[in-house]
């Protein structure tokens, strides 16, 4: 039987907004112990303070998930707080956008940083309290674009791939201890600051690919994964439904994505290069929503001709969609993409 999340103590890096926000609180909302990691401090302080405010115990540690010492660090601090680690969630990420072309060489090179090394680091630093214990969950926050691949973000869809491929293989080489559970989940295209604190060097704004998804529907299913740990979860309808007529006919299924990408994440409004937060963190920006599922863009197609657009590939991937159905897991995913619990109290 798993432990419930009141019994837990949970590492998350990238807590300071977004989905790393939305996932704290949820789990503070289950009762569990938490220590949260970031680059910004304010922002992460304020995520500890809500956290607490929910009845949490709660300690937050100003991390660089590039900075293998600083990661360790973290790891140290909730073994010294709690006495054990039940789940780390590797969690920080960032993107740029622009074509393969526009990105610079120190951009792309960060983004694996930071998205891929980051999350090495984290494992690396965690895994051996797990061996110790014989038990421990990481969660690996990937993406679908980690197995749906999108462009205008090639660093980004790289690193995601990367994750979920090492998360893989790590899994392969840890056979011999059952109660280690390595987790990739993979969310769909989620409203969080994200977006506007995105590197970007395309020339025009960008917004997420429609349809968006609420951070808060990830938190539900990294709050599943930790009390059921699974190989690998999608968060959002749209991004299993991709996934599984990218496996029947992936040709298909990028030329879509391709076209949809090209209508859908740019903006009728110039935009001037910039870094972003690649390199130095920046004030704001600090809530679990980047406001996204409340914009109207004019002249951006919204969430409701996704279904259009997808439909030939799904009857392309009709076969394999009925195999996926008859799959043990077939109602647990369905309730993951469409449904949010609802808020636990203590």
């Amino acid at each position: 039987m798993a432990k419930p999340i009141d019994e837990m103590a949970v590492v998350i890096t990238g807590a300071s907004s977004g989905i790393g926000k939305a996932t704290a609180l949820a789990f503070a909302e289950a009762g569990a112990k938490l220590v949260i990691a970031a680059r910004r401090q304010p922002q992460l302080e304020q995520t500890a303070v809500e956290c607490r405010a929910a009845g949490a115990q709660v300690a937050a540690l100003v991390t660089d998930v590039t900075e293998e010492t600083e990661v360790k660090a973290l790891a140290g601090r909730a073994l010294t707080d709690f006495g054990r680690i039940d789940v780390w969630i590797n969690n920080a990420g960032i993107d740029a956008f622009g074509s393969f072309e526009q990105l610079p060489k120190h951009a792309f090179e960060r983004i694996i940083q930071v998205n891929l090394l980051g999350t090495v680091n984290g494992t690396r630093a965690v895994l051996p309290h797990f061996r110790e214990r014989g038990s421990g969950t990481v969660i690996n926050n990937a993406s679908m674009v980690g197995a749906v691949p999108s462009p205008f973000h090639t660093a980004y869809v790289a690193s995601k791939f990367a994750i979920r491929g090492f998360s893989h293989s790590l899994r392969q080489e840890l056979t011999e201890f059952p109660g280690i559970q390595v987790c990739v989940i993979s969310p769909a295209s989620i409203d969080t600051p994200l977006w506007q604190r995105a590197a970007n060097y395309s020339g025009r704004k960008v917004k997420p690919f429609d349809p968006v998804h609420p951070p808060e529907q990830v938190a539900a299913v990294m709050l599943d994964l930790a009390r059921n740990p699974q190989r690998e979860a999608f968060a959002g309808a749209s991004g299993w439904m991709l996934a599984e007529q990218h496996a029947a006919n992936p040709d298909l299924t990028e030329t879509m994505v391709a076209g949809y990408a090209r209508a859908s994440l740019f903006q009728d409004e110039p935009a001037a290069p910039t870094d972003g937060v690649l390199f130095k963190p920046e004030d704001g920006n600090s809530g679990a929503s980047g406001g996204w599922m409340s914009l109207n863009t004019p002249g951006i197609p919204t969430g409701d001709l996704l279904p259009l657009l997808m439909a030939p590939g799904l009857l392309a991937a009709a076969p394999a969609l009925y195999a996926w159905k008859l799959s043990s897991n077939f109602v647990q995913q369905i309730s993951r993409q469409f449904t949010i619990p609802p808020k636990q109290g203590r």
